[in-house]
């Protein structure tokens, strides 16, 4: 089937690329068991999807070119690491050329369906899912002090076949529904369901540590200055060793409704309980950061060694969180009248956790940030959510042909219980995570004295590298641990014990009007507003307020982190609360039908949402570092949604004539999608996070260079982007930078045969699905845009140095002529061709 998909991308052939196939494989069986009384239905469907999850190959010369997924990582550099670690430690890195693929899906899904008796109806459903793919290495986070500045796998640095992993996520689940008509009006549902959830990571790498091979390094005044720019990894991925997550889920709600003359009211209880076990051993197979390749290959010291390991020699720890929850609602649906509908309710929650799966570690207790301890022995206390709603519907001159209708309440919402598993998982009582690791002032490393300790080969098993750690320091890394004494872990992930659960006010109004035509033609309206009552963050509480700390001179006078910014030596992120947070939808759409069996329908939407974090990582650390601030995460503002699509527009036309062909056409356009953020490359206000926005300056006598050169490509590049011409003399907003808008074309034909076997009339459908069809045409057509390399992922700007008068003097890190977008060379954007056939049986 290459001639029935493009492979041409802004005039570039994407190169070699294997057959597009999807194998799917199903049955469907249904029918009587006693016939008006017991019914089943089972189906089944296996999809396999050969697929390419890493197109990077490493390059012949050490150049990269993005184009072709070539990496400035030289196949040479690759084949001396991948044959060092087979010679001097027997592992097998796996292949450089060559990656793991494939993907499959499979469901099942049986149903039993009994009607007991005249006023009495029984639904018993099972549920099973299975999906298994494959994922690249993580891009860039560790538990080293500063992340990498580009991903391990892209044009900057590759990763070996083996440092990959798998990801199976699998669903069980059993749903029974009684639903029962206990008089002429009254009725009950009862709903019981269970699930079971599991996620499981997995991997072809036999056990050995992960390890990061860095750019390399500078040595000024006898210090090591280091760019934190990747250049290879190799080993066992390193947060998949023993990364499942096990979730039990059990749910009940009896719901019962009464029909009282122009009342319909439903009151109703409900109770959830949850269970989720969490093995999460970032580093379990050992982790080592090397400065350079030329380091790691002669056994200098590493830039940073790390490993989670269980206590008395546990291979497989595992944090739980267990809560049940309670829920009473009442709602009454009054018509007024018959043109005027109200729906008003009110919902009680509350959540109890149970303490007993934690312990209290003593040691991280005792441990005071500005009058606050952490305790890791307990589960916020149970708050009782109150959510009161309501809502209309107005049907104006009583003939439906305007309606207004809308609403208001509370809605209580949950957050996904890895982040509570963040607490017993790193509080050093169900394992302990240790990082000896090196510290970056100005780029100038500082590093833990114990790292000295490491030089010459690796330590590649784990028990081995616990008693090697021990022996340095036995009260740092223990080998057993009780509550009473406790370890300080090198940093700590605790709850506010005042949490509450995700709660938002929403209103709408939304308006639908029938044009008085004589074909059907409407038009609808819809404006819905969100405001954050209870929204999630989190706070590092060993960093101290900033008001004390020095400023910047000149127009940006933002905070500069003195080298004792933080109260100790244990960083703590605490899950806790925020109210800062809105977002608003508004769309339109307008749907005709001029004459039979043509339709047309035409939408746009346009949203906005702001907030603090989008909580970018299950990791506690991850989640909080890495969002774009001007102060540091501890201070963040409002900022849009790094996952919002602020534009998008969609309209559809479809004819069917009277010898059973099918016509349709689509169209959709869309702005943004793919969301960046301008921010100075490295560290720019000592806090250790390389995730500082930058100011846009106003004009030349807002910003100082190093050179005229930094000066003239700083301002060519400006003046040729749209959001730092727009936004000159203020800080880049977070996630702002939206991707250009795309349009895309998709058109369908299918023919139906009509079939007569006996006195059975039977279909068969034959469909052409023309996916992107601009393409076709031109190699741009509908082809998303992503941030160019030439835009240095954002990071156009470097600080140099800080002059006498305290102002900053920056490089810049565009070179002529480098512009801000570039067409995504991606297969999934050339148009395609899929020829179906299906029968239908009447």
């Amino acid at each position: 089937n290459e001639n029935m998909r493009g492979n041409n991308v802004d005039g570039v052939e994407l190169g070699d690329r294997g057959i597009d196939r999807n194998t799917t494989y199903g049955l469907t069986l249904g029918g009587p068991i006693v016939k008006n009384k017991l019914f089943f239905f089972v189906n089944f469907e296996y999809t396999k999807t050969p697929t390419i999850v890493n197109r990077w190959r490493p390059s012949e010369d050490g150049v990269a070119n993005t184009d072709l997924y070539i990496s400035r990582t030289t196949m040479a550099d690759m084949k001396r690491v991948s044959d060092f670690l087979s010679s001097k430690y027997g592992y097998d890195t796996g292949s450089y050329t060559d990656y793991p693929a494939d993907e499959s899906n499979m469901k099942i899904l049986a149903r039993l369906d009994w009607n007991i008796s005249q006023n009495h109806n029984l639904a018993v459903r099972y549920n099973y899912t299975l999906n298994r793919g494959w994922n690249n290495t993580n891009a860039s986070s560790s538990n080293c002090i500063q992340r990498t500045t580009e991903s391990r796998l892209g044009q900057y640095s590759m990763a070996f076949a083996n440092s990959m992993y798998s990801m199976d996520n699998r669903v069980n689940s059993v749903s029974v529904d009684l639903n029962s008509r206990i008089g002429d009006n009254l009725s009950n549902q009862l709903l019981v369901t269970y699930s079971q959830l599991d996620d499981i990571r997995g991997s072809s790498s036999s056990k050995f540590p992960f390890i990061d091979i860095l750019d390399g390094y500078t040595v000024e005044n006898g210090k090591i200055v280091q760019a934190i720019m990747p250049y290879m990894s190799a080993g066992y991925e390193l947060f998949t060793w023993n990364n499942g997550v096990h979730n039990t889920v059990i749910n009940a709600k009896d719901d019962i409704t009464w029909y009282k003359g122009n009342h319909k009211i439903t009151g109703g209880i409900s109770f959830e309980y949850q269970m989720a076990d969490n093995s999460y051993m970032r580093n379990g197979t050992g982790y080592y950061r090397y400065h350079s390749l030329d380091d790691f290959l002669n056994g200098a010291a590493p830039e940073t060694v790390a490993l989670t390991y269980g206590y008395d020699g546990e291979q497989n720890p595992a944090a739980r969180v267990r809560f049940n929850q309670f829920g009473l609602y009442l709602q009454d649906e009054w018509s007024v009248g018959h043109n005027f509908k109200v729906n008003y309710g009110i919902r009680l929650d509350e959540i109890i956790f149970n303490n007993k799966d934690l312990m209290r570690n003593n040691a991280i207790y005792e441990i005071e940030y500005d009058g606050k301890s952490v305790d890791t022995g307990k589960w916020p206390k149970p708050k009782l959510q109150v959510s009161p709603r309501v809502g209309f519907t107005w049907d104006v001159f009583g003939d439906r042909s305007l309606k207004i209708r809308g609403g208001s309440g509370l809605f209580s919402g949950r957050l996904p219980l890895v982040f509570f598993t963040n607490m017993p998982t790193n509080s050093g009582m169900v394992q302990n995570i240790v990082a000896v690791s090196t510290r970056y002032t100005a780029g100038v490393a500082n590093p833990d004295p114990l790292l000295e300790s490491f030089k010459g080969n690796m330590i590649t098993d784990v028990d081995a590298l616990i008693e090697k750690l021990h022996s340095l320091d036995p009260k740092k890394f223990p080998k057993t641990i009780t509550p009473k004494d406790g370890v300080k872990p090198s940093q700590i992930n605790g709850i506010d014990p005042n949490f509450r659960m995700p709660q938002v006010w929403k209103t709408s109004i939304a308006m639908d009007y029938n044009f008085p035509t004589s074909f059907p033609f409407s038009i609808s309206g819809e404006y819905i507003f969100n405001k954050t009552i209870n929204g999630i963050q989190l706070l590092n509480w060993n960093i101290k307020e900033n008001a004390g700390f020095t400023q910047l001179n000149g127009v940006d006078r933002r905070h500069i982190y003195p080298t004792d910014y933080r109260y100790t030596n244990t960083d703590a992120f605490v899950l806790t609360n925020t109210k800062q947070g809105y977002g608003w939808t508004a769309n339109v759409m307008l749907n005709m039908t001029p004459i039979d069996n043509l339709h047309i329908m035409a939408s746009y939407t346009h949203t906005v949402m702001k907030q603090i974090t989008g909580m970018p990582g299950s990791n506690a650390e991850s989640a909080y570092l890495y969002i774009p601030t001007v102060e540091g995460p501890n201070f963040a503002g409002l900022s849009n949604s790094q996952y919002v699509t602020p534009d998008r527009v969609f309209a559809s036309v479809s004819y069917r004539d009277r010898s059973n062909n099918h016509f349709s056409l689509f169209y959709e356009s869309y702005r943004g999608g793919s969301n960046y953020t301008y921010m100075y490359n490295g560290d720019f206000n000592g806090d250790n996070i390389a995730y500082d926005v930058m100011y846009i300056p106003k004009d030349d006598s807002e910003i100082l260079f190093a050179t005229q050169s930094d000066r003239e490509r700083y301002w060519a590049f400006a003046d040729q982007d749209a959001y730092l011409t727009k936004n000159k003399g203020k800080y880049a907003e977070a996630y702002s930078v939206y991707s250009p808008w795309v349009h895309r074309f998709n058109f369908r034909y299918s023919h139906d045969f009509v079939l007569r076997i006996g006195s059975s009339k039977n279909t068969l459908q034959l469909n052409f699905d023309f996916m992107n069809i601009g393409n076709l045409f031109n190699s741009t057509w509908g082809v998303h845009q992503i941030l160019s390399t030439e835009a240095m992922s954002g990071r156009i700007l470097q600080l140099d140095s800080i002059n006498e008068q305290g102002v900053p003097v920056f490089k810049t890190r565009v070179q002529a002529g480098a512009r801000t977008w570039d067409y995504s060379h991606s297969m999934g954007q050339c148009w395609s061709l899929q020829v179906g056939i299906k029968y239908l049986f009447n």
